[in-house]
């Protein structure tokens, strides 16, 4: 297995049809460059059309953008609706978008916002959208999750909304933890199909726009550090490119920066926190969700249990 895996190494994506969440800015848009600038077609669904536009216009290559807001399961069935009637066949779905410490907030449904937004929307788009991803060979849906899923991370099925008591890191690592344990779920549910494949990634520490809600107290120190702990959105791109292209990944493969504690570095291969494979767990957070978004996905019928 190639150790240094850059944008060199990404196959020819031409033919293939690519939708990349959250893609106007930082990882998002590093990825749907470097799919788009080796021949996908790449939708950008991002909340802000203009700001989607104005990234489509930075990038070489066949790029389109798709209304979507994951804060609203209206939203999320209009941008399903369209992206269906455009594109019947779909081959790679990118659940890149997301949000990061936020102070306490609601969802246009009455979810937590990084839960709702990062998680349930997520799961929700997938769900609507896999009837159009199945029959293509090779296609994959690919989550991006974070190393924040280890820290005070707990599926809190008794107070998912944090109605209680709200902790920004806390759920944040919630959220975190539900797009791995969304990801392990569904690959397992995939099994009985040959065709899909579901694969986890997480960027390190990278420069992006993402942590501009960190509180206060940590944003300076953080300022000072950055050219020394984070790596440029590219580079933080790369283990959710690869989990995408490279014709060796693996069906529940989880990919991160190779270097120390994962923060940076070229992709490879990583392994989540002990909590993310507790398979009870998995099941239990798929029922919640489908419950919570009224989305039930086609699988179902045929899961391996």
């Amino acid at each position: 297995m190639t150790e240094d895996w850059t944008e060199d190494h990404i196959p020819d994506q031409s033919g293939r049809v690519a939708i990349v969440t959250g893609a106007n800015t930082g990882l998002g848009f590093e990825t749907a460059r470097m799919l788009a600038e080796h021949g996908a077609h790449v939708i950008i669904a991002v909340r802000d059309v203009e700001k989607g536009r104005t990234a489509a216009g930075r990038i070489a290559g066949d790029v389109t953008v798709q209304p979507l807001d994951l804060a609203s399961l209206d939203s999320i069935r209009a941008a399903a609706l369209d992206i269906r009637a455009d594109h019947p066949r779909i081959d790679l779905l990118i659940n890149n978008a997301g949000v990061m410490y936020t102070p306490r907030q609601t969802t246009a449904d009455g979810f937590e916002v990084q839960f709702g937004t990062n998680h349930l929307g997520h799961f929700a788009l997938t769900g609507l959208l896999i009837d159009q991803i199945l029959p293509m060979p090779g296609s994959r849906v690919v989550t991006v999750s974070s190393t924040g899923h280890r820290i005070r991370a707990a599926i809190n099925f008794d107070d998912l909304q944090w109605e209680r008591s709200y902790s920004r890191v806390g759920a944040y690592g919630q959220a975190k933890l539900a797009n791995l344990m969304f990801t392990y779920e569904l690959q397992r549910r995939l099994a009985a199909h040959s065709t899909t494949i579901a694969v986890a990634a997480h960027p390190g520490t990278s420069n992006t726009e993402l942590a501009r809600n960190t509180p206060a107290a940590l944003r300076m120190p953080i300022a000072r550090l950055a050219p020394l702990i984070l790596q440029s959105p590219a580079m933080g791109a790369l283990p959710t490119v690869r989990a995408a292209s490279d014709p060796a990944v693996l069906g529940g493969q989880y990919y991160g920066p190779g270097g120390r504690a994962e923060a940076r570095g070229y992709p490879r291969v990583v392994t989540s926190s002990p909590e993310s494979y507790d398979l009870a767990t998995q099941r239990r957070l798929w029922t919640a969700s489908q419950q919570l978004t009224g989305v039930t996905y086609a699988l179902d019928r045929t899961a391996t249990r």
